[in-house]
């Protein structure tokens, strides 16, 4: 086996390991008694905790801990509407449902009165 395919399965291993981690704290969470609900979460947050260190020294985990950086550089790019912008974007929008509405009403009685009182007679 070369040592990539090495390397490929002990990462599968430590995210496999996160899993478990995961998955055996939410089992502590269920194992103990209905009165200690602390106790419980405090499982829940232990597994959480471990698995997230075993993510840490992952190639996934670092990998997505970079993904997770290069996200919140890119958010603080953005550049939001002024107030007055939305509500004249809101405004523009509103007006189209409107106008739209209205098209769609005007078709649907032009097609009932044409169907209904000229092709049936039904009028």
């Amino acid at each position: 086996m070369g040592r990539q395919k090495v390397m490929q399965s002990i990462e599968r291993l430590k995210v496999m390991a996160a899993l478990a981690l995961v998955a055996l704290g939410v089992a502590g969470f269920y194992m103990v008694p209905a009165g200690q609900s602390f106790v419980g979460s405090l499982a829940v947050v232990a597994g959480l905790a471990a698995a997230g260190a075993v993510m840490w020294f992952s190639e996934t985990g670092r990998a997505f801990v970079d993904y997770a950086r290069d996200s919140i550089k890119e958010a603080q790019k953005v550049v939001w509407p002024s107030k007055k912008e939305t509500w004249q974007v809101t405004g523009v929008v509103f007006l189209f449902v409107a106008v739209l509405a209205l098209f769609m009403w005007v078709v649907d009685s032009g097609l009932a009165w044409l169907f209904y009182d000229i092709v049936l007679g039904r009028g």
